[in-house]
């Protein structure tokens, strides 16, 4: 204990933890390359995880591709996840009958507590 002890140490300029006795997980390398700037990006993950198809490219910001060996990888555009808006949500849940009876309540609400005539009448 007496040569851990923190008398003279500058606070948070090192650490007194060691790596004796820690194990490290598996780890694999993957390779991402960009199509737009040609930038290969190194990234490590766990060997039991499965690397994501795309990553964002550091350089320019672009989708860059995973490279099986010295190939990238092709996508599928079919395979994409399509971007869903709030109106497509809403659509999902609500018919279009629905939304309007919605608006239309809730406009004539507005109207009333405004004290303005209700239009159309």
């Amino acid at each position: 204990m007496a040569d851990r002890s923190l008398r003279g140490m500058r606070l948070g300029a090192q650490s007194l933890q060691s790596e004796e006795g820690v194990i490290f997980s598996d780890r694999e390398k993957h390779i991402y390359l960009c199509p737009k700037c040609g930038h290969e990006t190194g990234l490590v993950f766990a060997a039991d995880a499965e690397a994501p198809d795309t990553w964002e490219c550091r350089k320019c910001g672009e989708q860059a591709v995973l490279m099986v060996g010295a190939e990238p990888i092709t996508l599928d555009p079919s395979e994409q996840k399509q971007v869903r808006t709030h109106w497509d949500m809403l659509l999902e849940r609500r018919s279009r009958e629905e939304l309007q009876v919605l608006l239309d309540e809730r406009l004539s609400y507005l109207r009333e507590r405004r004290g303005q005539k209700k239009v159309g009448a």
